[in-house]
């Protein structure tokens, strides 16, 4: 069962960001029980090859490659597809036309033009023949939207409401700065925003992640509220917290600490 048919037959999945090329990573992420990987080519240097060869690397162990783009634009949605991604996320979407255009590069590649554009628009009917070479063509594909500013929550509903869009992900850190509170992640005015954004997005029949890379109960909370796909944390932030605990308590069993010797906490950004 691919990673969309457990989101609709009502399953829970479970994911990291994963910016890693290297080809011995995958296999932790299989062991650990994962369903998909998080590739965020918005805030990190990784370039079209970079993505290519992760989604590759990880399909090759049954792991659902998902790749957010740096800008909500449908020709790098495609090119994602293209590289082997099974999933796109678009960052910062405040408009139905923005939604209605990665449907069409998710749902309808590789149709495109002014045909695509009359079809997302209802002003033009696909045969039966296409439509089922489309379906086909994109089977399994994963058109996922970031829910992340004030102006998104304002006009939610018809955001929510194109057709064929399957899951929503909420920013955090760029939805705290929207609502004018960065980073106050337990903040009342926060808790209120993601609470209304995933109750409107699950009563619409659609999935919705969140991404934190704090504390696992944080996830868990979430779930709670109805967040169905789990995205924890990123793989170098999860090696920088493990590695900094082993180097801490190695120097503290041989003594080998000094009053000048302080623990580098990560700061690694929750997007």
């Amino acid at each position: 069962m691919d990673m969309l048919q457990k989101l609709k037959s009502g399953k829970n999945v479970y994911g990291t960001c994963f910016t890693s090329t290297a080809p011995g990573w995958p296999i932790v992420l299989k062991n650990a029980g994962l369903d998909f990987a998080f590739i965020d080519t918005e805030h990190t240097a990784l370039n079209r090859a970079d993505m290519a060869k992760i989604c590759q690397n990880v399909q090759a162990y049954g792991i659902t490659p998902i790749v957010r783009i740096p800008s909500p634009d449908p020709y790098l949605a495609c090119q994602c597809i293209d590289g082997g991604a099974k999933g796109v996320i678009a960052p910062y979407l405040e408009s139905v036309e923005q939604i209605r255009e990665l449907v069409g590069a998710t749902k309808f590649r590789p149709l495109k033009g002014e045909v695509l554009q009359k079809v997302l628009n209802g002003e033009q009917v696909l045969s039966v023949e296409m439509k089922a070479y489309l379906d086909n063509y994109n089977k399994g594909n994963i058109c996922i939207a970031n829910i992340e500013s004030v102006p998104a929550i304002n006009k939610l509903n018809a955001l929510l409401s194109v057709p064929g869009l399957d899951a929503v992900f909420i920013g955090p850190h760029d939805l705290s700065i929207s609502l004018g509170i960065p980073e106050q992640y337990d903040h009342p005015e926060f808790e209120k925003a993601v609470k209304h954004i995933i109750h409107t997005t699950r009563n619409k029949g659609l999935s919705i992640a969140i991404h934190f890379s704090l504390e696992p109960q944080r996830q868990a909370k979430w779930v709670k509220e109805g967040v169905n796909i789990v995205v924890h944390s990123t793989d170098i932030a999860l090696f920088s917290q493990k590695l900094n605990a082993d180097i801490n308590a190695i120097k503290k069993a041989i003594g080998d600490t000094t009053n000048d010797d302080t623990a580098i906490q990560e700061d690694v950004p929750v997007v």
